[in-house]
């Protein structure tokens, strides 16, 4: 039996359980918005799935990108290098739940893909999706057109269609969601079914020709700290690793390595070692070069895994019970007396909204109660949104033209991943803007969730006429405002006398 690979399996499907510690939103069919939503996870693992706690790395890059116009993404270049460094594509063969998912495919019984020149010359398609996908087209819209548009994620990306989109989708409180599904969605979705597929045949097809973050790691992967090492004493040039591994290496350890340690059982030399600089985490069972510390191997082995229990069984009960962003409770304020209405409290039409207060981005404060009497426009938008960057002059351009008669208010997600102040500066934008910080709920109490834009309208008497995600054209903000205004209490007492 090989240690080795039951020890990565075991690794595999940790990691995929601490990415997606949030085991509730698979039940409640939201994702986790907590402040560990903002660092990356090492591996490939889309933050718009339900349980996902953080965020996945070539997404933020994308996003870093796209707002260098306004802001250096250091953050997100420092956690790349920080993993690419100490990792490289170690993280790949142990703590990416897609190759994990890529590996099970292959186990499927079907004649396989054979290594040859040609898989090892379509391996450097990866490096043009990154430069093309990841890079220009985020860099382009984010410079020139002031439009964040992350490529990959958003044509390509089959974790994002799995995980995100399945995920969500998968769960009947989003059943409402189905109906804004378009071309892309199904463009993305036969995407996966095709990667997929070929994994079926090829082992980690994905991994190998696509993955532009394995790409990025690739380039890290001759000094990486934690590895695949080879005592060059030992080696005699056998090659047995090169032909026993299912990537295109040329050999072990290269850029194509994604470390998985499959070679040292292979290696009749005893070459080959897992590696922490200089402490063995791993030897064949005939030792290697300078190991014989065995015996310690084992008692740290059995350390490491039993903080790595405890630190799952912790980040479970957080994540899913005692994160106080989990239970937040709102109590609206009472109704003015004026317009005042006796439906009961909810974000669906034909209820009242509960009542909030909020400090928007230039200072002055937005309270719902103070709305009574005008018609209110509530816009749920983010800077990484292309569709509600692209909305938003209709609902400045609504919000200048009915002047006094409307109450308007944006607020950004509160993901944040670029300033949404540097971001409206010199747009010329005059309706509030705000964050819907841990400190607020708004989007709890519009029952807002991860797909954006949203818009909420509500008429006179703070009931909700309309709330629901997608875009919106000025014809529709306008029919909104006519519909809102349809429901002003004399009115109504007009149109029940004709």
């Amino acid at each position: 039996m090989d240690k080795t690979k039951t020890t990565r399996r075991l690794v595999q499907l940790y990691s995929a359980l601490l990415y997606n510690a949030h085991l509730r939103g698979f039940i409640e069919g939201d994702i986790y918005q907590g402040k560990t939503k903002y660092a990356c996870v090492p591996g490939f693992n889309c933050y718009s799935c339900p349980g996902a706690v953080g965020a996945c790395p070539l997404g933020a890059l994308q996003n870093a990108l796209a707002a260098s116009g306004h802001r250096a993404g250091w953050y997100v270049f420092g956690m790349l290098l920080l993993f690419g460094v100490v990792l490289g594509r170690t993280i790949c063969g142990w703590l990416c739940p897609l190759g994990l998912i890529q590996e099970l495919l292959h186990k499927i019984p079907t004649p396989k893909l054979k290594k040859s020149r040609f898989t090892r010359g379509l391996s450097w398609l990866k490096y043009g999706i990154l430069a093309v996908f990841v890079v220009a087209i985020p860099l382009i819209y984010g410079l020139k057109y002031d439009v964040p548009l992350p490529a990959f994620c958003k044509y390509i990306c089959p974790a994002g269609t799995l995980e995100g989109a399945v995920g969500l989708l998968a769960n009947p409180v989003n059943a409402p969601k189905f109906s804004m599904l378009g071309i892309l969605f199904t463009r993305k979705f036969v995407i996966m079914l095709v990667i997929g597929l070929a994994c079926v045949f090829a082992y980690r097809a994905f991994c190998r020709f696509l993955c532009p973050l394995g790409a990025i790691y690739s380039l890290f992967n001759r000094f990486n700290i934690i590895g695949v090492k080879v005592d060059a004493g030992r080696c005699n040039g056998c090659g047995a690793c090169v032909r026993s591994c299912g990537m295109d290496v040329r050999r072990a350890g290269d850029h194509e390595c994604i470390h998985c340690g499959k070679c040292m059982a292979v290696c009749a030399q005893g070459a080959i070692s897992m590696k922490a600089g200089k402490i063995t985490l791993k030897a064949p069972e005939r030792g290697c070069a300078g190991d014989g510390l065995k015996a310690e191997n084992k008692r740290r082995s059995r350390i490491l895994w039993g903080v790595a229990v405890a630190l799952l069984c912790f980040a479970l009960l957080w994540y899913n019970a005692l994160d106080p962003s989990l239970g937040k409770k709102n109590t609206p304020a009472p109704a003015p007396q004026d317009f005042t209405s006796a439906a009961p409290i909810g974000s669906e039409p034909g209820r009242q909204l509960a009542d909030f207060t909020i400090q928007c981005l230039d200072g002055s404060i937005f309270h719902l109660a103070d709305t009574r009497g005008k018609i209110t426009f509530i816009n749920l938008w983010a800077t990484y949104c292309t569709p509600c960057v692209q909305e938003l002059p209709f609902f400045h351009e609504l919000y200048l033209q009915h002047g006094e008669d409307i109450a308007m208010l944006a607020v950004h997600s509160s993901l944040v991943t670029d300033e949404p102040a540097d971001y409206l500066a010199g747009k010329g934008y005059t309706l509030p803007f705000c964050v819907d910080t841990d400190d607020d709920t708004i989007f709890e109490i519009v029952n807002g969730g991860a797909t954006l834009p949203q818009t909420i309208v509500l008429n006179r008497r703070g009931e909700v006429v309309y709330n629901k995600v997608g875009s919106v054209t000025k014809d529709m903000l306008e029919a909104l405002y006519e519909e809102a205004d349809g429901s002003h209490p004399e009115k109504e007492d007009i149109q029940k006398s004709q």
